[in-house]
C-alpha cells in the first residue's frame, strides 16, 4: 500500500502525520482539515536548493509556487529555506508582504493582473513582473512612469512543447491562455515593443509547459526552445536576455501507480541542456528560476475528512458521505485525478469491499475506495 513518507501508523493503529495522531487532530480541530508535516515540507525545499548549488554552481533561484498553499507560515519556510516566492494574484502577494517575505525573492505571475495589483507589486518593489500580454506591459509601464520608477519584467512564452499531461493542465501550447506564442511571431513582437518603452526593463523569459510530468525530455526541449528564442532575441533586438524562467510542472506521487522522477534531477537534466546550448550558440549562461509548488507541500500534506451519510443500495452499491468536496478539493473534479484514500484507524486491518466515496457538495464526483 503506497502512503506518503509523512505519514506512518502508531501504536493505537491510528494514523499519524509529522507524529501527530489524526483521530486527536480531528478531535482538537474538526474537519475537514488540511494537515503539513513542516519537516517534511522543508526537506523537499532543500531538494532543490541544493540541485540548483550543486548542477547549476547556484547561479539561479527556486521559486515556490504559492498557489500549491499560501499562508503566511509556508512564506515564511520557503524564506527560511533560501526560496523565492511565484504569487499569481493581489491576495498571495498580500499574504507575503503580511509575512514579511522579502520582495527582492517575489515574482508576480498570472493572465489578468488587475491595475490595483500591478500598482501593490511596484509600491512594494517585488524582483519581478512576469508580463502576459501586451495590455499588461503598458498597464506596467504606465503605472511606473507615474510612480518615477523603472520596473523589470520578464515575458511569459508559450513554447509549443507538448508536456504529455492532462489536456487541462497543459499551458505552454498555442491555444493556451498564458502568455505569447513563439509560432506566429507574437513573443518577438512584444518584446521589440517592450524594449522600445522607458519605464520598463526586459531581463527574461519565462515558460511553463503543464503540471504533473512525469519526463525529463519536455523541460529539456523547453530549455532548447527558450535558449533558441534568447539567442535570436539577442541577433535581432540586440537585447541580452539574463534570466530563463523554466517554471515548474513536476510530477508528484498521488497513488502507487505514479513513478514520478526524482525532484533533483529536473535541475540536474536541464542544467546540462543549458550549458551544452549556450556554447553552442556562444550566449551567456542565464540566471535560471525553476517554480516547484505541489511538489514541495504535497507529499507532506493530507486532509482529513469525518465520514457523515451511509447509503446502502442493495444489489449496487454502498455511498459514503463525507464533509468535504469540490470547495476544499477541486482537482478531483476537474482533471479527474486519482488520490489515496485512508481510514485513520483500524489501518492493518485488510478488506475488500468496494465502496463510493461522496462529496457532500452538490457536484457529483466520486472516488472509488478499495478498504
Amino acid at each position: 500500500m503506497f502512503v506518503s513518507k509523512a505519514l506512518k501508523v502508531n501504536e493505537k493503529n491510528h494514523l499519524e502525520i509529522g507524529g501527530c495522531d489524526c483521530v486527536d487532530l480531528v478531535n482538537n480541530f474538526g474537519t475537514p482539515l488540511y494537515v503539513m508535516d513542516e519537516s517534511l515540507v522543508r526537506e523537499n525545499c532543500r531538494i532543490y536548493k541544493n540541485a540548483l548549488d550543486n548542477y547549476y554552481g547556484g547561479n539561479g533561484l527556486v521559486l515556490y509556487a504559492s498557489k500549491a498553499l499560501c499562508t503566511m507560515a509556508m512564506c515564511k519556510i520557503a524564506e527560511q529555506e533560501g526560496l523565492g516566492l511565484d504569487v499569481v494574484s493581489g491576495g498571495e502577494l498580500y499574504t507575503a508582504i503580511k509575512a514579511g517575505f522579502p520582495m527582492d525573492r517575489v515574482y508576480f505571475h498570472g493572465n489578468n493582473k488587475t491595475v490595483s495589483e500591478l500598482e501593490l507589486a511596484i509600491d512594494n518593489n517585488i524582483k519581478r513582473i512576469v508580463v502576459d500580454n501586451r495590455q499588461e506591459l503598458f498597464h506596467i509601464n504606465r503605472i511606473a512612469a507615474k510612480k518615477g520608477k523603472t520596473v523589470n519584467i520578464s515575458f511569459r512564452i508559450k513554447p509549443g512543447i507538448d508536456a504529455h499531461t492532462h489536456d487541462f493542465v497543459q499551458t505552454g501550447q498555442i491555444d493556451s491562455k498564458f502568455g505569447v506564442a513563439l509560432e506566429n511571431g507574437e513573443a518577438m513582437e512584444i518584446i521589440g515593443e517592450a524594449v522600445k518603452l522607458s519605464n520598463v526593463k526586459v531581463v527574461g523569459v519565462h515558460c511553463h509547459i503543464g503540471s504533473q510530468i512525469f519526463e525529463l525530455h519536455p523541460f529539456e526541449e523547453a530549455a532548447r526552445v527558450m535558449l533558441t528564442f534568447i539567442a535570436k532575441i539577442k541577433e535581432e533586438l540586440g537585447v541580452e536576455i539574463e534570466e530563463l524562467n523554466l517554471g515548474g510542472g513536476f510530477g508528484i506521487k498521488y497513488t502507487q501507480e505514479d513513478d514520478p522522477i526524482e525532484y533533483d534531477q529536473y535541475i540536474k537534466s536541464v542544467s546540462k541542456v543549458i550549458k551544452s546550448v549556450c556554447e553552442d550558440k556562444g550566449i551567456k549562461l542565464p540566471f535560471i528560476v525553476m517554480e516547484p509548488g505541489r511538489s514541495i507541500v504535497a507529499s507532506a500534506g493530507i486532509t482529513l475528512y469525518k465520514i457523515g451519510t451511509i447509503k446502502d443500495i442493495k444489489g449496487v452499491r454502498k455511498y459514503i458521505a463525507v464533509d468535504g468536496g469540490m470547495t476544499d478539493n477541486p482537482d478531483m473534479r476537474f482533471i479527474s485525478l486519482s488520490m489515496k484514500v485512508l481510514l485513520p484507524i483500524k489501518l492493518t486491518h485488510q478488506r475488500q469491499k468496494r465502496l463510493r466515496l461522496r462529496a457532500s457538495a452538490v457536484n457529483p464526483e466520486t472516488c472509488w475506495v478499495r478498504t
